[in-house]
């Protein structure tokens, strides 16, 4: 018997008939012998459907209230859980369900982007221990003022391997609506193939550099608690037998225990990430902490920075580039022209929301040589201009113009061998 938590998205739970199906797959988990708990999305489309309530009322986002969006977005979730618990009291599996505030699963007070600090596995243990399913609201928890704060988009996925690791479960499952982790986007690539193992470094580069499959702090978690988890679809036969279900998808595991098999894999996927911005400061005065005073107002904005880029100093002066997520474009172009521009003596801010993140990903980085070469000999062939990079142990990223990613993620996936079988048997 094995303790397992479930995590469900929003296309799995996407209608009764689904949801349905959900039940009767976790009601043949715990048949065989298992606990579960499950952790839910809203259904497919919910969230957005209550946001744009708030949008109807006030047009202008700004002036709406965090913390209130945070108990509008919060009721998606609720909804799910309770609509589960029923369908599986309906096939005679006992189950309760709670939201992140009744657990509880404790975060700070940043709404809307809260971060969990802890969960209190008490409440679920006892109905564990009592024969139930435990469902708990996932992307939603409470601050120590009592308000009900959301992860942000995603957050289910946090959630379920955040409460994995505090019951200390032997494995989370999430299920959604592919069949595991591939080399790159099938949309894209139509001979991308599915990982069977993929470690967690990989895999933490893999949905920093624009993976949806997972959220970026559920791997986070699951590798710093070491949650061994696996991504599997939810489309299949519930009833399918549990055995073949439990081994399907992508294992998520830890590169010490796959050591030898890894070090044969180059690399492992071609990650991208359309919702690029750019933003330039030109000529700012290179001067000790001007990096700070850039960044500083920039992070207290609550705006996430992702590659860096500061060129080497010419006549006093050097020109500071970042990127951030297309959706903050607007509001960090804001805060550099009113705060920053002036407070560092920049000439001039430079702006584009018309670029893409494309990755290559692979542990096997650390003891090849030649990755960097053969990525941007590809990009060059296929007339593809870079104009930033960004490195670490494992991955290369290169800014683009977006109108080339799909062009070079298919050249990269084809450079790098990733559509030939043997490529995958070894990750």
């Amino acid at each position: 018997m094995a303790l397992v938590v479930h995590k469900y998205g929003g296309t799995s739970m996407g209608s009764v008939e689904r949801i349905q199906n959900v039940a009767q797959r976790v009601a043949k988990w715990v048949k065989a012998g298992h606990q579960v708990v499950v952790v839910p999305s809203a259904m497919s489309g919910e969230t957005n459907r209550l946001l744009g309530l708030a949008k109807d009322i006030n047009k202008d986002a700004a002036d709406m209230s965090p913390r209130e969006m945070d108990m509008i977005a919060s009721t998606g979730e609720q909804v799910s859980v309770g609509l589960l618990a029923i369908a599986l009291q309906a096939i005679g599996t006992d189950a309760v369900s709670y939201a992140g505030w009744q657990v509880p699963v404790k975060t700070n007070n940043a709404y809307m982007k809260a971060r969990i600090e802890s969960i209190d596995d008490k409440r679920i243990r006892a109905d564990l221990d009592a024969g139930r399913v435990v469902i708990v609201t996932g992307f939603q928890g409470v601050d120590a003022q009592g308000n009900i704060t959301t992860l942000g988009r995603g957050g289910s996925d946090t959630s379920a391997v955040a409460i994995a690791a505090a019951i200390k479960a032997d494995e989370c499952l999430i299920y959604t609506d592919v069949d595991g982790v591939y080399t790159t986007d099938p949309r894209v690539v139509e001979n991308a193939r599915r990982l069977e193992k993929v470690t967690f470094e990989e895999m933490l580069e893999m949905a920093s550099l624009g993976s949806k499959i997972l959220q970026i702090r559920s791997v986070e978690f699951a590798g710093k608690y070491r949650v061994k988890t696996r991504v599997l679809s939810s489309l299949t036969d519930p009833m399918m037998d549990i055995n073949t279900e439990a081994n399907s998808g992508t294992l998520i595991t830890f590169e010490d225990e796959e050591t030898q098999s890894m070090e044969q894999a180059v690399i492992s996927g071609i990650a991208f990430n359309r919702d690029e911005a750019k933003i330039t400061l030109m000529q700012v005065p290179d001067t000790p902490g001007v990096a700070f005073k850039i960044l500083g107002p920039v992070a207290k904005a609550n705006i996430d920075v992702d590659m860096i880029i500061q060129n080497q100093s010419t006549n006093g002066t050097t020109d500071f580039s970042f990127t951030v997520h297309r959706n903050e474009y607007k509001k960090a172009m804001e805060v550099l022209e009113t705060e920053i521009k002036g407070a560092v003596g920049a000439k001039e801010v430079i702006g584009d929301d018309k670029v893409c993140k494309v990755s290559a990903v692979g542990i096997g980085m650390r003891s090849h040589v030649g990755v960097a070469s053969l990525m941007f000999e590809t990009l060059s062939k296929a007339g593809v201009n870079i104009q930033m990079i960004s490195t670490s142990e494992i991955k290369i990223s290169v800014v683009i113009e977006d109108k080339y990613m799909e062009l070079a993620v298919r050249e990269l996936h084809k450079a790098f061998d990733l559509d030939q079988a043997a490529q995958i048997e070894s990750v």
